[in-house]
């Protein structure tokens, strides 16, 4: 049995196109893996606070010389961090706002995104990412068209952020999956959602398991 972590971050909870989009994944990949659990962290349902500076003090500080302040500060991400650990395979559903992902996506990512824990520094060798052989696909929507080789191509910083970000944290499989023109012409919205349909198929019918070799859907 292995275990999917889905990661949902659009303000709207009715009415969201990657968490539609998401439902469908997950229904697709419970119908090829039956007996696979699913963790869901819905960063709008719970929210995440924003990063403190007592939390950040404690990333960089040894552990045996953490204070009580520190310790509570990282509790938090402590539990984002064991649970991302945990899965197996990562959905994570990000919706365009204003050129970039939403917030509640942004303070989770600063939780998890942690020295020692998620990625390391030799002085040697650089930076490493720790999370590695756990395939992630990503899932977003875009209020116009374009955001890929059109007009809006210089402007979409949602998809080129996800992915170095993703990487730096060692993560190679990565598969990303999109709809645009979501405020659009409903027609082409329509025809958008089918290739996202047939871009699920795919990926869930190559088996997202740990060491896939994927590759990003442009």
């Amino acid at each position: 049995m292995a275990q999917l972590l889905r990661i949902d971050s659009s303000s709207r909870l009715h009415d969201s196109h990657t968490r539609e989009i998401a439902d469908s994944f997950e229904h697709k990949w419970l119908r090829k893996n039956p007996d696979d659990k699913i963790v869901r962290r819905d960063l709008v349902r719970t929210k995440i606070p924003h990063i403190e500076a007592a939390t950040i003090a404690a990333f960089y500080a040894p552990p045996d010389q953490h204070t009580q302040t520190m310790k509570a500060a990282t509790v938090l991400s402590d539990a984002l961090i064991a649970e991302l650990m945990a899965a197996d395979a990562i959905l994570i559903s990000a919706p365009m706002y204003n050129f970039s992902i939403p917030s509640a996506l942004k303070a989770y990512i600063d939780h998890v995104v942690r020295i020692n824990r998620t990625f390391g520094f030799d002085e040697k060798k650089g930076f490493s990412g720790l999370l590695k052989g756990k395939p992630v696909t990503v899932i977003t929507a875009y209020g116009a068209a374009g955001y890929f080789g059109g007009d809006f191509a210089p402007m979409n910083f949602l998809t080129p952020y996800l992915k170095a970000l993703l990487g730096f944290l060692g993560f190679t499989d990565m598969t990303f999956i999109f709809v645009e023109g979501t405020t659009l012409d409903p027609s082409a919205l329509a025809a958008s959602r089918r290739q996202a349909d047939a871009d699920i198929e795919r990926a869930v019918s190559q088996g997202l398991r740990p060491g896939r070799t994927g590759q990003a859907a442009q």
